[in-house]
């Protein structure tokens, strides 16, 4: 895939209304420090296009960046930060919520999980959740070259398992330093452009 254009077009917090767009969207999902930014700038070629954060727990936003003017890549608030008050939580569970299930350009749900520890709760609920708003999420096993080669099955087995996922469901290996996973993303994204793609749940919509 051929990155022409690359941009932050929408930002929406809490209170904001969430644009209705007509070209097609991917969400990225994940607990804070998973690799969200990373993943999205390696995916677009950029170095900062998506903001990484020294600070976990942040952003607070729902962000859209505009590719090619064909797709949507959308960057949902991350979860799991200790040192967020629980009421701070509830209000990004809520965007996170009101956008999964209100959103009619979402295509795809990419969940992304760090390949060197088993899910946590977290991990697990999220998992639930997006399969409760009608989609079958591709798993997205971040830093993998964080391990050995030859300890990559044994983790990704650990990944299937505690989030106890079915057989057919996607699980792509991904390094923002080695690039390992990026073109099986860019092709489910080509995919998606093309309309040629289904997530074997989606029914929701």
């Amino acid at each position: 895939m051929i990155i022409k254009s690359a941009s932050l077009d929408t930002v929406c917090g809490i209170t904001s209304k969430l644009p209705e767009n007509t070209r097609p969207e991917i969400a990225f999902a994940g607990k804070s420090n998973v690799g969200k930014s990373s993943l999205i700038n390696s995916l677009m070629n950029r170095k900062s296009l998506a903001r990484t954060s020294a600070q976990p727990g942040k952003t607070q936003t729902i962000n859209y960046y505009n590719v090619n003017d064909q797709i949507f890549l959308v960057d949902l608030p991350g979860y799991g930060y200790t040192k967020v008050s629980k009421a701070v939580k509830e209000k990004w569970g809520k965007l996170v919520e009101r956008y999964l299930y209100s959103s009619h350009a979402l295509q795809a749900v990419f969940l992304l999980v760090d390949i060197r520890h088993a899910p946590s709760e977290n991990d697990k609920m999220m998992y639930q959740w997006i399969v409760s708003n009608g989609y079958e999420p591709i798993i997205i096993a971040t830093k993998s070259d964080k391990l050995k080669r030859s300890q990559l099955p044994k983790h990704v087995k650990e990944i299937r398992t505690g989030l106890k996922l079915p057989k057919e469901t996607q699980l792509i290996s991904f390094s923002a330093t080695s690039k390992q996973g990026r073109e099986e993303i860019w092709k489910i994204m080509e995919a998606i452009i093309a309309g040629e793609y289904s997530d074997g749940n989606h029914s929701r919509q």
